[in-house]
């Protein structure tokens, strides 16, 4: 390679998937993605006819209405953990509250399927912080240099003086 060789310049798949991974890191993804998961099989199953051979199944219930319901504000609560991150908190417990609330209404919570994706959303949506930015993170860890050195040279001014207030020797 020369000084005139062109660079070449990522592809585009390249910049979508960093675009995408930026995107991603900067909020509760995983928290979101769990809880919208969540709320699928809470919201079908009871509206599902599935077939086993020639006979049909329908886990029609009562409460196919409060299970819509849960599952589509599980789905939305997802929603919101992506893309409003300052409403986290609220939307794990939230998530994690209808979680609950779907094991009596909702067919055992999806089959515990849909149960266990909300419950780990709302608890992984609570537990999420965001990331500090590198330039604050060197300013701490340049802070934190500073602070040791002067609880070095403190602790050495103390180390130096001996028992009766005199300096020691050695």
């Amino acid at each position: 390679m020369s000084a005139e060789t062109p660079v070449q310049s990522a592809g585009n798949l390249t910049r979508l998937r960093l675009r995408f991974r930026d995107w991603r890191g900067a909020r509760p993804f995983w928290a979101g993605l769990f809880t919208l998961l969540g709320g699928v099989p809470i919201a079908y199953f009871p509206y599902a006819t599935l077939k086993l051979g020639t006979m049909s199944i329908a886990m029609a219930t009562t409460a196919g209405a409060g299970s819509l319901i849960i599952g589509v504000l599980l789905i939305t609560l997802g929603l919101t953990m992506w893309f409003q991150q300052a409403t986290r908190v609220f939307a794990g417990v939230a998530a994690i509250v209808l979680a609950l609330v779907s094991l009596v209404v909702s067919n055992i919570g999806g089959f515990l399927v849909g149960f266990l994706l909300a419950m780990i959303g709302g608890a992984l949506a609570v537990s999420w912080a965001p990331g500090k930015a590198k330039a604050a993170v060197a300013a701490e860890q340049a802070d934190d240099a500073e602070d040791a050195d002067d609880a070095e040279d403190a602790y050495d001014a103390t180390r130096a003086e001996g028992p009766d207030g005199g300096h020691r020797v050695g």
